[in-house]
């Protein structure tokens, strides 16, 4: 199994976007607020996507665009950070992503490149920071995280590419992997694949991560019989909006690694 400083603290119990269905957090998703609630329940693992804006500024934020959760509209690509600066979530600013770095000094984060050239920033923060122990990067672009792997270096910890985890699911990996690669599946349930819903997280495929050397994270889950059900299994995290009930289950379970 990976030695990666992130992957060391036992299971992985990951706030989606600061646990969006947390009674407290209901419609200020990947707010400071909505990651300082998670915080404060003990979460040590924080989920958040990145988007780039006009000139350049990453913030933290899940969609493309404003107009679902925010009191504003439009591609956050074509804004600037001024502009987005002025938009409100239920209330709440929009943070850049080093605000939530550096906010949470004692979180794990995940992160989600969402934009095209999201990388490169990420990197060099990550690398003025020191911070690479701290942050674990997935993408569904095999591109964008073959790239940020290039430019971060063998300190960097990704979770693997969809290309990886097909492979994982159809004959397994035996080596371990190289410096700078996945050192954890991130994956649903199942996946459609051809028209139809296929398993991806089975007792074989976890065994076969384990072998391989990485751990399995699901998402998003967050009934409790389906989080009981993946712990059977042997997964190794488990990434929700149900935090309170992700906490309840754990504890039960003797697998709460929260503070």
């Amino acid at each position: 199994m990976s030695t990666h400083p992130y992957l060391s603290n036992g299971f992985v119990a990951m706030a989606h976007r600061g646990g969006s269905l947390l009674p407290d957090n209901v419609g200020k998703e990947n707010t400071l607020t909505a990651f300082e609630h998670a915080v404060g329940l003990g979460y040590r693992y924080l989920e958040t996507d990145v988007h780039l804006t006009a000139d350049g500024e990453l913030v933290a934020f899940h969609d493309d665009r404003l107009d679902r959760v925010s009191d504003a509209h439009g591609l956050i690509a074509e804004l600037t950070w001024a502009q987005v600066q002025q938009v409100r979530v239920n209330g709440e600013p929009i943070p850049l992503f080093r605000e939530v770095l550096d906010t949470f000094p004692g979180a794990n984060l995940n992160v989600d490149l969402k934009a095209p050239g999201a990388g490169a920033p990420l990197a060099a923060l990550l690398a003025d920071r020191d911070a690479f122990d701290r942050v674990c990067v997935g993408s569904f672009s095999s591109a964008r995280l073959a790239e940020y792997r290039r430019l971060a270096g063998p300190r960097a910890l990704t979770s693997s590419s969809r290309v990886e985890v097909v492979a994982q699911m159809a004959a397994g990996l035996v080596s371990l992997p190289a410096p700078g690669a996945a050192g954890a599946h991130q994956v649903p349930v199942r996946r459609a694949v051809a028209g139809r819903q296929v398993p991806v997280v089975t007792r074989g495929f976890v065994r076969g991560a384990h072998r391989a050397g990485r751990q399995v994270h699901v998402w998003t889950i967050d009934d409790p019989d389906q989080m009981h059900h993946l712990i059977d299994l042997g997964v190794d995290g488990i990434v929700s909006d149900a935090i309170d009930v992700l906490k309840t289950v754990l504890i039960s379970r003797g697998l709460w690694t929260g503070r």
